[in-house]
């Protein structure tokens, strides 16, 4: 297979070495697990959390004369995964059996796909700070997941739990498009979006259920590619960039010191923050890769197709338009809102009939930052999007001013109830009486003439006066009124 290189050199994106600058190539095969209550080829439970051999059907643990049978749910969400992917589906695609021998793999070979995948070629778009970026989608396959290996259970033995036996993994291999650790974050973050909107995996990379092989290697800017080196399993976003920033500049250091690249296999050591040797790079050869003899081509017609995809949800890239154009949000706005579908839902629960920009705004900073500091998850948020939108809609109706909405929120946030009932109970209602604001201002005046004077000259000073005048108040005065005001007695209108 030639591989083209679609992607122009960016200075910006290079690494600064002692004889020049360097550029990294990266490309990725995410191995997703498929949502599905039960394995790729077999009826065994695919729950997470159980004890050690406890999801292990006879198939799983290749007892002999047991022959697999295909979990068409695996490949509807496959398919699935391929359209959202903006990717060809192969009508037929051919099981294969990859043969390697490793003590969590009962079987001696892992049941995968080759040279015939379920899907094709597809992208992904990349709404990065300066650039939207295109990356190619090589082939998506399914394939068997082996077993786990145990080490530290006992000083002189390891043991083999096979849970993960046969659980089916979605592969998705993308084209060696990326060109920074940012781009490779930003790419899988994309992709476990995509995944979740589907309802294809959960993305939950703590749990094993999304991991990254991360190829990396470097070349003079447009040259050619260099010899890669995959870095194996990486179990978490943030890790994917560190590993990746380390493994280019220990490339680069090779490379200046005038040593070769070895082709291999590396893991990422997270605590110290650095990659190593684990074995030499396979190549497809040396997997003697060849049809599985127990099970038949998978053939499907355009219609299954074609009905799957008529029954997609809305999807990432298409519902961040939506906000932009039927909501008005800035585009940095709805990228983060559409990050989760989760957070979609709840900011369009929140601006249903409501302002959409303020709706936005309480959302992500108020809410989301206050997520972020205590470490909860929205479905954890003690302020529901009823709620929310109360308060918001306190604030528009004149009811309360941004000050005491803050304080609203946080009593809600503590303590739950109905906002408005709460505003009434504890007389937080904004002052709108003009009388009784205007003697607050004139009290203010009076005992800041030199400011008064300064004012007239420097109009900023106003800020001052309101900040007092809502201090006196304790907040409650409305700000608009009171601007007004003393812009109307200081002169200045």
């Amino acid at each position: 297979m030639t591989i083209v290189d679609v992607r122009t050199p960016d200075p910006k994106k290079f690494i600064k070495g002692a004889t020049g600058d360097w550029e990294i190539v990266i490309g990725m095969e995410v191995h997703a697990q498929v949502t599905s209550e039960a394995k790729l080829f077999s009826g065994a439970s695919t729950e997470f959390g159980k004890d050690p051999n406890g999801n292990v059907s006879l198939v799983d643990a290749a007892m002999p004369g047991m022959l697999p049978v295909i979990n068409e749910e695996c490949v509807r969400q496959a398919i699935r995964t391929g359209l959202g992917l903006k990717a060809e589906i192969n009508l037929k695609s051919v099981f294969d059996r990859k043969n390697y021998f490793y003590p969590d793999l009962p079987q001696g070979y892992q049941i995968s796909q080759f040279k015939q995948p379920i899907v094709g070629e597809g992208k992904v778009l990349l709404d990065m700070p300066d650039e939207q970026v295109e990356i190619g989608v090589e082939r998506l396959h399914l394939e068997q997941d082996a077993g786990k290996s145990l080490h530290d259970q006992h000083p002189t033995m390891s043991f083999v739990d096979l849970n993960r036996s046969g659980v089916a993994l979605m592969e998705i291999v993308s084209k060696p498009d990326l060109r920074s650790s940012d781009e490779a974050k930003a790419y899988l973050t994309k992709l476990r979006t995509i995944l979740r909107y589907l309802g294809t995996c959960d993305g939950n990379m703590d749990q094993g259920s999304m991991r990254a092989d991360v190829n990396v290697s470097v070349r003079r800017p447009g040259g050619d590619f260099g010899t890669r080196c995959e870095i194996k399993n990486v179990n978490s976003i943030r890790f994917v960039g560190q590993a990746i920033e380390y493994e280019a500049r220990r490339q680069v250091a090779i490379l200046e010191d005038g040593g070769e690249i070895d082709q291999e296999t590396r893991l990422f050591d997270a605590v110290k923050g650095e990659t190593r040797s684990m074995r030499s790079k396979e190549e497809a050869h040396d997997y003697r890769y060849f049809p599985d003899p127990d099970l038949l081509p998978l053939e499907f017609t355009q219609e299954f197709v074609d009905d799957l995809s008529g029954h997609l949800p809305e999807l990432p890239d298409d519902k961040k338009a939506r906000f932009i154009s039927d909501y008005g949000l800035t585009p940095y706005d709805a990228d983060i809102l559409v990050v989760e579908k989760a957070s979609a839902d709840f900011f369009e629960d929140v601006a249903k009939g409501r302002d959409a920009k303020l709706s936005a705004n309480w959302v992500i900073n108020e809410l989301f930052g206050r997520l972020n500091k205590e470490g909860k998850e929205l479905s954890e948020s003690p302020v529901s999007a009823a709620q929310l939108g109360a308060i918001i809609d306190l604030i528009k109706a004149g009811t309360i001013s941004g000050k005491i909405a803050k304080d609203l929120f946080e009593i809600v946030w503590t303590e739950g109830g109905d906002p408005a009932q709460i505003v009434e109970d504890r007389g937080m209602k904004q002052v709108t009486d003009l009388g009784a604001i205007e003697a607050i201002v004139d009290e203010i005046l009076a005992a800041n003439p030199d400011k008064v004077e300064q004012a007239k000259d420097k109009p900023n000073l106003v800020g001052w006066f309101v900040g007092q005048v809502m201090k006196a108040s304790k907040g409650k005065a409305n700000p608009q009124a009171v601007n007004d005001l003393l812009k109307q007695k200081i002169g200045l209108e």
